[in-house]
């Protein structure tokens, strides 16, 4: 009788395991609603969205809270330098400064919570969320200590409240909002001033801390019409645009000292 309940039990054991092992783990799916953005002269802003859903969720309700999604969209890099001014003598000049090599022109995140919340330091380091976390390339150029861990942040927080006064940093700590047990989007604002560039957008699912997928998606932002014609020929062709603009600029101060002459 031994013998057989020993081998019950072994068959139910053999049979458990596939069973636990088939479980499929959460992913996300994501993209943006529009993959190309046109940048005309009458241009003013607009608003993108990004939407996706969890695959193979176990969220009860949207409410429950066992999600965390972070949405970054983030503009290329471009090489910035910061300044600091200091009083000498009575006058405000630029004393000490900074170069960085490579800082995203563009920054906007939006998460479900505050990112601090979500994950540890490391994570958030490893993948450049939030604004204490942006990955900012230092050269060795810069007059400063390099080796002066305030300095540095102190120029980083410099930067990072420049950027955000040109509206080009942009975070929004409940901006992420979950439509289902599954479904979520998140609303990101272009200003005008958007730097025309390629833009990333990185989806993150975390679970309890942990990073359990991430989605990347391109948007382009491209000139159009009469602003996309004098960029190209400003950059291909400098010497035509430099003696349009002055014989357009001179058409301009005749029209207006003939529509405006007094008379004799």
């Amino acid at each position: 009788m031994r013998p057989l309940l020993r081998l019950s039990l072994s068959m139910l054991m053999a049979l458990s395991v596939p069973a636990l092992a088939d479980v499929p783990n959460e992913s996300i799916e994501a993209d943006a609603s529009t993959r190309q953005v046109a940048i005309t002269s009458s241009f003013t802003g607009t608003e993108i969205l990004v939407f996706g859903a969890v695959s193979n969720s176990t969220q009860p309700t949207p409410e429950a809270g066992t999600y965390d999604i972070i949405v970054v969209v983030e503009g290329i890099s471009a090489p910035v330098t910061v300044r600091m001014k200091s009083r000498v003598g009575g006058i405000w000049v630029n004393t000490q400064s900074m170069r960085f090599a490579s800082v995203p022109s563009y920054y906007a995140i939006a998460s479900t919570r505050p990112v601090d919340e979500i994950a540890d330091r490391a994570v958030l380091d490893a993948h450049g969320i939030g604004f204490d976390h942006v990955r900012m390339v230092r050269t060795s150029q810069s007059r400063t200590d390099a080796t002066d861990p305030a300095e540095m942040q102190a120029f980083r927080q410099a930067l990072i409240g420049l950027k955000k006064d040109e509206h080009v940093y942009v975070q929004s700590d409940f901006g992420v909002s979950f439509v289902g047990r599954s479904l979520f989007r998140a609303t990101i604002a272009l200003p005008p001033n958007v730097p025309v560039a390629p833009l990333t957008a990185h989806v993150f699912l975390f679970k309890d801390g942990k990073l359990l997928g991430q989605y990347d998606s391109r948007v382009m932002l491209q000139r159009e019409g009469i602003e996309r014609y004098i960029h190209e020929t400003a950059m291909t062709r400098p010497l035509l645009y430099g003696v349009f603009t002055v014989l357009m600029a001179a058409g301009f101060g005749l029209t207006a000292a003939f529509a405006f002459r007094r008379p004799a």
